[in-house]
């Protein structure tokens, strides 16, 4: 049988990034992060989330100083990391075939530097449109992509649980794939 290649404009899935974690974990230097990065993977790209030390403060310090400390921590850590960030995505990326975004943790604050927006193809009917016509109308979102993000961002905060079972459910399957027998 000879190789065929995928016809142009064909979706091919990226290889699996089960070790991307680890992986990381293993290029990311000492003294990065106080914890090991969160390495979250779908199939376009990778995030590499790390949290940093809280900066000391005096106890008189208000919550307004502390939220600047973490974001004056979080501003220097990309700035002192830059050049080690990129040889490392591009290490990632080739090894994954996937793009990669950094983000940085600092207390509460949260930062994700520059990261993909992917576009999604998708066939709405006019009451979905209608919805997220509503949210751009009432200044929710700037356009229909924006109010469908929000839509998507909001059933991900309330269904947490659920989709996390249904992952797990669906990485169950693949390992009894991979398990099961050859089927060519």
């Amino acid at each position: 049988m000879r190789f065929r290649p995928a016809p142009p404009g064909a979706r091919t899935e990226p290889p699996p990034a089960d070790d991307a974690a680890a992986w990381v974990t293993g290029a990311v230097p000492d003294g990065w992060f106080v914890e090991p990065p969160e390495v979250v993977t779908d199939r376009d790209e990778i995030i590499v989330w790390g949290r940093l030390p809280e900066p000391d403060l005096p106890a008189e310090a208000t919550d307004a100083d502390r939220a600047a400390a973490h974001s004056g921590r979080v501003t220097q850590f990309r700035e002192n990391t830059r050049d080690d960030r990129i040889l490392i995505a591009r290490q990632v990326e080739h090894r994954y075939q996937r793009k990669v975004a950094w983000g940085a943790r600092c207390g509460d604050t949260s930062e994700l530097f520059t990261h993909l927006a992917a576009p999604v193809m998708t066939r709405l009917r006019q009451p979905e449109r209608q919805v997220l016509d509503t949210l751009v109308d009432a200044g929710v979102a700037r356009s229909r992509s924006d109010a469908l993000a929000w839509c998507v961002r909001l059933v991900g905060q309330h269904t947490q649980e659920w989709l996390a079972d249904l992952r797990s459910a669906m990485t169950k399957v693949d390992e009894l794939r991979r398990q099961g027998p050859d089927a060519r």
